[in-house]
Order: C-alpha cells, then structure tokens, then sequence
C-alpha cells in the first residue's frame, strides 16, 4: 500500500505551489546577486557543473545545460577572455578539448555562494533553530525521492 493514498490533491496542488514560488525566488534573488559578480547566470551555471563534474567537453556541457553547441562555445569563448576556465586537450586523446575550471572562476563560485548562504542565513533568522531543522530534514527527504523517481 502507497504511503500516502490519503494525501489530497489540494495537499499536492500547495506543495507544487511553494516549490514553484520558492524556486522563482531563489532564481531571481540569485539573479540579483550576480548583478554584483563579473558574471552572466548561464555562465555561473556552467562554472558550477564544472566544479561538480570536472573538466568537460562543450558537447557534454551543451547537454547538462539544454543550451546549443554554438552557445556553449560563445559563453566558454567569453569565460575563457575573463580568465575563469580554459581549453585543455586531453591527455588520452588529442583530438578531445576539454574545458577547465581556473582558480578565478572557482573563486568566483565561492563568493556567489558565500552571497547567497548570507541571504538564506537571513530569511533563516527569523525562525527558530528547530523550524529550520525540520525544513532541512523535509528538503533533504524530499530531494532524496525526487532522485529515485
């Protein structure tokens, strides 16, 4: 038996509602925080998969990101003249070009986040240590499930 047979769709219609609301949110604070950062949202999605991922190829980046290949090469050709990532070729094959993360655009990452972690921090404030424990544990449950699906 499913564990929640008994939830009512007004239940699901309020959570997809706050997670829409909440997600636009984010994306438009985190928006407004880049404003201050030498550095397009697209541009910072990519420095994080690249972060998280390694060094890639503009093909494999094009798809983590939905863009096309010949975007992907404009936004690397502009973050490579800023000095945040570079064009290596790799090692076990010549012909292969992979992007690398340098220390700027990795430091820049750091400060966007360091950015946003002060913002949530803030929102955060004005709940007790205990509701934010338990928002915590809710989005960790729920991210772990949305994984599996």
């Amino acid at each position: 038996m499913n564990k929640h047979q008994s939830l009512s769709p007004e239940i699901v219609s309020e959570i997809e509602y706050l997670l829409r609301e909440i997600s636009q949110i984010v994306k438009r604070k985190g928006r407004d925080i880049l404003n201050h950062f030498p550095i397009t949202p697209p541009q910072f999605t990519a420095l994080i998969w690249l972060k998280d991922e390694g060094d890639l190829t503009i093909g494999e980046l094009s798809q983590k990101m939905f863009l096309a290949c010949s975007t992907m090469t404009d936004l690397i050709d502009r973050m490579e003249k800023n000095g945040m990532v570079e064009r290596v070729r790799d090692d076990r094959d010549r012909r292969v070009v992979r992007i690398h993360l340098l220390d700027k655009g990795r430091k820049i990452i750091e400060e966007v986040l360091e950015t946003r972690r002060q913002y949530l921090s803030e929102i955060l404030s004005h709940l007790s240590d205990d509701e934010a424990l338990e928002i915590q544990k809710h989005l960790s449950i729920l991210h772990e499930e949305m994984k599996k699906a």
